[in-house]
């Protein structure tokens, strides 16, 4: 039988330190090109080595192999290099995910804040071509928060006034604005 190459017959041996230790150094530098071919990356296949070696000490004493050992490691090796290719993969999809999410994202703001500076821009346009009275009120109404009653107090006009002004603007507003009027009933409760 040759070093590093333990059946399961001598797998009390491998609760020793030194007979662990001995068969980490005969596998590890064939058990780490190994993992290299797999997953393209030193760091990682030394990494996924050192973890197959880790588990099987922290699991010495429950732990069953009935191939050799050799071919436990192997086994074990391409095992955990595979699940983390998997992960890699998962991992990249995931950023991908978030990162087509975020363009959408932006696209969607960009559109939203073109949209609005066209809004903004026509409401000003269709406020402006009110009658003063009319645009006075309803900016006192919409834009100051105020109650017909103030604004009838404010102006020193009766609410009827008011209340007419208001209904003239609505109108004049929403015929100006009407490829706007779904965003505009949630902005000015039309």
């Amino acid at each position: 039988m040759k070093q590093g190459d333990v059946y399961a017959a001598d797998l009390s041996s491998m609760r020793d330190e030194q007979v662990f230790e001995q068969v980490f150094k005969t596998n590890f530098k064939n058990l780490h090109a190994y993992a290299c071919t797999i997953l393209k990356n030193e760091a990682a296949a030394e990494e996924m080595v050192q973890q197959v070696f880790y588990k099987i000490w922290e699991k010495k004493d429950e732990l069953t192999i009935h191939v050799s050992v050799k071919a436990y490691l192997y086994r074990s090796v391409h095992n955990l290099c595979l699940n983390q290719l998997t992960h890699q993969q998962v991992k990249a999809s995931h950023q991908s995910y978030t990162m087509q999410q975020a363009k959408h994202y932006e696209e969607d703001s960009a559109s939203a804040r073109v949209r609005q500076a066209e809004l903004e821009s026509n409401i000003r346009k269709a406020l402006n071509e009110l009658p003063e009275q009319c645009r006075t009120i309803f900016q006192m109404s919409r834009f100051e928060d105020l109650k017909y009653h103030e604004i009838a107090k404010a102006l020193g006009i009766s609410i009827k006034t008011v209340e007419n002004q208001m209904g003239k603007a609505l109108k004049l507003m929403r015929l100006k604005l009407v490829e706007f009027l779904p965003l505009l009933i949630i902005l000015f409760r039309l």
